[in-house]
């Protein structure tokens, strides 16, 4: 029998260890490995024109910047999220005492419902954390005019969403900050890594201090921070990356387009197509199986395709308000997330990158169409 090879779910964007060597070797030389170094701030400058962005700062990793932006912002009592993401999302508030309420989403997006946000504000709510889901753009006017009625701020989880835009616009300037994850299964990676973006220089002033200790000085230390910056290597690797990204994104687009082509009119499947005046970045390919009309259920077709050694993954699935942590909150009762749970019971991510082959996209397409 044929062994054929395992099509991952994900790959990532490396940069050529050819290129890479004259960097490692000059960060060797100037013996500097972190604390806001010349890789650093080239980087931070770099990202800015990239992402057309005012102000960002550097991360270790996509977790930091979120419990980061709820310090800056002084948030606490209770945020209005959704419970189709990443656990980071939620575990971030809950990691500064702050309750998540969940509310249900846009079942087209996979976004938190606009339509949904005003029934769950109380005296308790301070701000709204949405998530671009799969880097489709929240609809980020409906937010800000909900957050501005009542006095909230609004922080954007986009890990997601790198280079996403909308009508030229980047989707990282709405709100009062978002966030970015640059961990290797993104678009754009430097390994582990993440970014804060704000608006003004004094925010990022602040980040800059609570991602050092607090440090705004030798001897003075003005907050309780944490340490989340990011080294030299990393920020040298995604400088080498930034010059790649594009021609990434291209790639996954072609990969899009075919997935879309062959599966389009397959009973039982549907697929996400590009909303117009957007710039999508093709993070994901995500499929959702009705099992009535598809004569599969999403796990068996899940499975069937794992042992034909083609990965998918079922993201988001289970809903983060179906965790320990927070399946007591009554915001998390699925009565109240009818469209979450059926997009999370249906959803599998097929496998999306930059080099994934011609000959492996129609072996994944075989695995679906019957």
């Amino acid at each position: 029998m044929e062994n054929k090879k395992v099509i991952t779910v994900t790959s990532p964007l490396l940069p050529s260890l050819e290129d890479f060597m004259p960097y490692l070797q000059d960060i060797w030389d100037r013996k500097w490995l972190t604390n806001n170094g010349h890789y650093h701030k080239e980087l931070e400058k770099a990202l800015c024109e990239y992402l057309k962005v005012p102000y960002i700062s550097l991360f270790t990793n996509g977790t930091l910047p979120l419990m980061c932006a709820l310090q800056a912002l002084r948030i606490t009592g209770e945020v209005i999220t959704t419970p189709y993401s990443f656990v980071a999302t939620t575990h971030s508030l809950w990691w500064n005492g702050i309750k998540p309420v969940f509310v249900d989403i846009d079942p087209v997006t996979g976004n938190i419902d606009p339509d949904k946000i005003e029934a769950a504000i109380t005296p308790r709510t301070t701000a709204i954390m949405p998530v671009h889901v799969y880097g489709n753009p929240c609809d980020t006017q409906r937010i800000q005019e909900i957050a501005d009625k009542y006095g909230l701020k609004v922080i954007y989880d986009a890990a997601h969403a790198f280079g996403v835009e909308v009508n030229g616009e980047s989707v990282l300037n709405a709100g009062d900050m978002s966030t970015l994850s640059f961990h290797a299964t993104k678009v754009y990676n430097t390994i582990e890594g993440g970014a804060l973006i704000c608006h003004d220089e004094k925010t990022k002033q602040r980040i800059d201090y609570l991602k050092n200790f607090g440090f705004a000085g030798e001897t003075t230390v003005i907050a309780p921070g944490i340490n989340g910056k990011m080294d030299e290597v990393r920020a040298a690797y995604g400088l080498l990356n930034l010059k790649q990204v594009d021609a990434a994104i291209e790639a996954r687009h072609q990969v899009a387009v075919r997935y879309r082509e062959a599966l389009r009119d397959v009973k039982g499947i549907c697929v996400m197509e590009d909303i117009p005046g957007v710039r999508h970045n093709y993070a994901y390919f995500p499929i959702f199986i009705d099992a009535e009309e598809y004569g599969m259920t999403r796990d068996e077709l899940y499975f069937k395709m794992k042992e034909q050694d083609v990965l998918g993954r079922r993201y988001f699935y289970p809903l983060i308000s179906e965790f320990s942590t927070y399946r007591g909150l009554e915001s998390a009762r699925p009565e109240n997330l009818p469209v979450s749970h059926q997009m999370a019971d249906s959803v599998i991510c097929l496998p999306m990158y930059h080099n994934l082959s011609a000959g492996d996209i129609e072996r994944i397409i075989e695995q679906i169409v019957k």
